[in-house]
């Protein structure tokens, strides 16, 4: 032992050690920063464990950077699994179809069908009838946030409140007020997915399927190399399931002009099959659209069909030895939209006060099954993306401002 720590200590350049020029802080806060020691060579991997280590004898924990922690004994998430549903309203997450809307002619082509489909006279049931795997499966072994009308609080803390900037809060844990458009700008802000990217045993075993063709901008995949499949990127794997649905993409129709999401969402289930990645996110897009194009119809059966692909993917994910009671599933949105004036419901931003309203959904082993939660309390999306890290036994810090994990989330 007291070598180790001597060798510790002139390695670190720890006061009193020979290598004074590089501490240990320096070392770390480089390995964190994505520096040359990161790279998986024997010095990088060596940082590594030191930084791991230090903060069992230094006598400020937190004075080493590096975001890595131990993983309890009782720690049971080995994989994490990440869906996104564009601008997916907490109103309907936890009341079902909004009457009011649905009554509209101007928003609705077939009351009659989607009334027949999704309404109850109980709201419970409604909710249920809309999204069955997040009312049965979750709500029984998981936790639910961001019902309003229990008090239950969840917010963005970016002021645009459209979708750039909260993908950018969700997986960077930092409200960028510098993060200001939609549009195709490189992201200067490291992301929770390279952060994992990096750790030991997690290289290469992160993958990223979007609808939205902006997402390799939002995780700066020049810069990290992160897998990111997006829009109508080709799958070239040599997987006979991804070929299919290669195949699919290019035949497809894009009514909205974009890869429709079952296509996102099956190259990314083929992905998990076939390379069994430890994170997987699922970006859909759609529900976003059928909004913004006031069709609340289709917004709703949107809605349901992707409740449906991510109760699928649970599925699969309970069949397979390597993911069965080992994974985490999370999921939630970038941004709300509007309430109050019912015809805001088509739209989202800093004018519209219900856009910063949203919702998370979470199931897994060291989640305790509280269902619906009823806590009176205030969340914020940046803490998606620490409680994300957390999740998987490691401490991720934004390199701006202060995040920290939801408590509740992890046991």
């Amino acid at each position: 032992m007291r070598k180790f720590i001597y060798s510790l200590l002139i390695l670190c350049g720890a006061p009193g050690g020979p290598g004074r020029d590089s501490s240990i802080s320096e070392r770390c806060e480089a390995y964190d920063r994505g520096g040359p020691c990161r790279s998986r060579s024997d010095e990088g991997l060596q940082t590594l464990a030191i930084c791991r280590n230090w903060a069992s004898f230094s006598p400020k924990p937190n004075s080493c950077k590096y975001s890595g922690v131990a993983q309890p004994l009782s720690h049971k998430t080995e994989n994490l699994v990440i869906f996104t549903l564009d601008g997916m309203r907490w109103q309907e997450v936890f009341g079902g179809i909004d009457t009011a809307i649905a009554d509209d002619k101007h928003f609705t082509r077939d009351k009659e069908g989607l009334f027949k489909r999704y309404y109850s006279a109980d709201a419970r049931e409604r909710r249920k009838k809309l999204f069955p795997f997040l009312w049965s499966t979750v709500e029984s072994s998981g936790q639910l946030y961001g019902n309003r009308g229990i008090g239950n609080m969840v917010n963005v803390s970016n002021p645009y409140q459209f979708s750039y900037p909260g993908y950018n809060e969700i997986f960077t844990g930092y409200p960028d007020t510098a993060v200001n458009s939609n549009d195709k700008i490189l992201n200067k802000n490291t992301n929770v997915l390279e952060f994992i990217n990096r750790q030991q045993g997690f290289n290469g075993k992160v993958a990223v399927f979007s609808t939205w063709d902006v997402f390799p901008y939002i995780f700066n995949t020049g810069r990290n190399g992160l897998y990111v499949n997006a829009g109508v990127d080709s799958l070239h794997f040599t997987n006979t399931g991804l070929q299919v649905v290669d195949e699919m993409q290019r035949l497809a129709p894009q009514p909205l002009d974009v890869r429709p999401d079952v296509i996102t969402y099956f190259a990314g289930k083929e992905y998990l099959k076939a390379y069994h990645p430890r994170v997987l996110y699922i970006a859909f897009d759609e529900t976003d659209d059928y909004a913004h194009a006031g069709l609340y119809d289709l917004y709703l059966n949107q809605a349901h069909a992707e409740d449906a692909m991510i109760a699928d993917l649970w599925n699969t994910l309970q069949s397979l030895p390597e993911y069965r009671n080992k994974t985490t599933l999370i999921v939630t949105c970038d941004h709300g939209r509007g309430d109050k004036m019912k015809e805001n419901w088509r739209h989202h931003g800093k004018e519209i006060a219900e856009s910063g309203e949203i919702w998370m959904a979470v199931i897994g082993p060291d989640t305790a099954p509280a269902g619906e939660v009823s806590t009176r309390t205030q969340l914020y999306q940046k803490q998606w993306a620490p409680t994300m890290a957390a999740l998987l036994g490691f401490q991720f810090k934004p390199e701006h401002g202060s995040a920290e994990a939801v408590s509740t989330v992890v046991k």
